[in-house]
């Protein structure tokens, strides 16, 4: 017998996360919470000493927006601090990347080069290449970079797991690529699956899926195939978000998004569109409503909804989609979004208007882009905005956070019959705080996680 002591919830899940690059940053240098410029390149140089000169520096996290001067880094800095190395550095966002002369060269990326469809390469008054690139010019350079092999990648998310089952998660839905799905294979026959885990596959698997009339709810209780994530937009801080302004960069067209709905809706496969910017929230609604209740599965979602147009709070509950975002992201982004969105930001992350619109709500982190820590998720959704005096009729009450990161998370991935709830027939998963943390996290019955305290 176990003694759980403190408050014992259903088993907190989130709803948007990214296993891989969390994996990743064990294996490259971490930028999070670097204070300046030369805080960054300090870390990279550190990172770069004895490395071959060929080897490739990797890292992620940085955040200009959090330095003193915002401007975004040159190659040029770079390509000194990683000593002429290849060096491919993401942004905090995921949406932008720092990329060094060398790693320009071996993606064959130059002055004559055109920005790639949905991208951007940033360049100077002479027409070069800066360093930073954005969007679907991130993939490009991507593609060089050298894959880590299955043992590290292994590695990497089991200990990923790991750190989330004492975070108080027992079920995640990550947005990856292939090669973290077969990785998670190899963990599942391990038996070292900690927490459970729903996987999201790229786009650009579509087709690949649908050959093998792969369909949503495809898998067992630890690890399952749900839905495909394809992006609309890019990101606030790298200033790409699709705004009804004109401003943000479209990576999706209109057309192929109307037909990438219809075809997972025909082969039963859910989609997850990531739709930041106000213009980007309104297209997915555009295509996502005339397939309402396609099938009895269908959970459609946007993912972040970070700004939405007040007339389209209400077209969610209306077309079924539900509203995966990450409370979080306000605390982080709020100066950036004052300064950025200034005539907008009262409909910013606005939780709370689209849950009294009637949307249902599924809460996540985006972490690495953020922290995981649910609890740090829910105080972000209920008490926050008053503390910060941020538009405080958009928060939502204790009891409605709880349910977006249970019932309303399960729900959107289609398992409200099995977890969410502390009722008969459902999984015994739960998560038990006292005085303000976690204590302990129970999966199917098992205690994976226990605080010493």
């Amino acid at each position: 017998m176990v003694e759980l002591r403190g408050q014992v919830w259903p088993g907190l899940q989130d709803a948007h996360l990214h296993l891989s690059p969390m994996a990743m940053r064990r294996l490259g240098v971490e930028l999070t919470g670097s204070r300046s410029l030369d805080d960054c390149l300090a870390r990279v140089r550190r990172r770069a000493e004895g490395l071959p000169r060929t080897a490739w520096i990797r890292g992620r996290g940085w955040y200009n927006d959090d330095w003193p001067d915002p401007a975004f880094p040159h190659r040029g800095q770079l390509d000194r601090a990683a000593g002429g190395r290849p060096a491919f550095l993401v942004r905090k966002d995921g949406h932008s990347a720092w990329v060094s002369s060398a790693a320009l060269a071996i993606a064959g990326i130059g002055r004559e080069t055109p920005d790639p469809a949905g991208g951007v390469i940033d360049r100077d008054s002479g027409g070069d290449p800066t360093g930073i690139v954005r969007e679907k010019a991130v993939e490009v350079i991507r593609k060089v970079v050298p894959e880590p092999t299955d043992a590290e990648l292994d590695r990497g998310l089991a200990s990923t797991l790991r750190d989330l089952a004492r975070l108080g998660l027992t079920s995640v839905q990550s947005m990856d690529r292939a090669r973290e799905f077969a990785a998670l294979q190899r963990l599942r026959e391990a038996g070292r699956l900690p927490i459970r885990v729903t996987y999201n596959l790229p786009y650009a698997d579509l087709a690949a899926a649908e050959r093998m009339g792969l369909r949503s709810g495809w898998g067992d209780a630890w690890l399952r195939i749900w839905g495909v994530k394809a992006f609309l937009d890019g990101s606030l801080g790298s200033r790409t978000a699709e705004m009804l302004d004109g401003t943000g960069v479209p990576v999706l067209e209109q057309g192929e998004l109307v037909e990438l709905c219809r075809r997972c809706a025909e082969g039963h496969l859910n989609v997850a569109l990531h739709a930041i910017g106000d213009k980007a929230v309104r297209r997915a609604l555009d295509a996502l409503e005339p397939l309402a209740g396609a099938w009895r599965w269908w959970r459609p979602r946007i993912e972040h909804a970070q700004c939405v147009h007040p007339d389209d709070w209400p077209r969610f509950q209306a077309a079924g989609v539900i509203a995966s975002m990450q409370p979080i992201h306000a605390v982080s982004d709020r100066e950036l979004a004052d300064r950025e969105w200034p005539r907008v930001t009262g409909n910013a992350y606005a939780w709370g208007a689209l849950e009294r619109a009637g949307a249902r709500l599924a809460f996540g982190s985006d972490a690495p882009v953020e922290t995981a820590d649910p609890l740090a998720g829910m105080d972000a959704a209920v008490h926050w905005r008053e503390r910060a005096e941020w538009y405080p009729g958009l928060s939502v009450g204790h009891r409605s956070a709880l349910r977006a990161y249970t019932s309303g998370a399960a729900y959107a991935a289609g398992m409200e019959k099995w977890l969410g709830r502390l009722r008969p027939g459902y999984q015994c998963d739960l998560t038990v705080v006292a005085d303000g943390r976690v204590t302990a996290t129970v999966v199917a019955g098992r205690a994976v996680f226990r605080s010493r305290r």
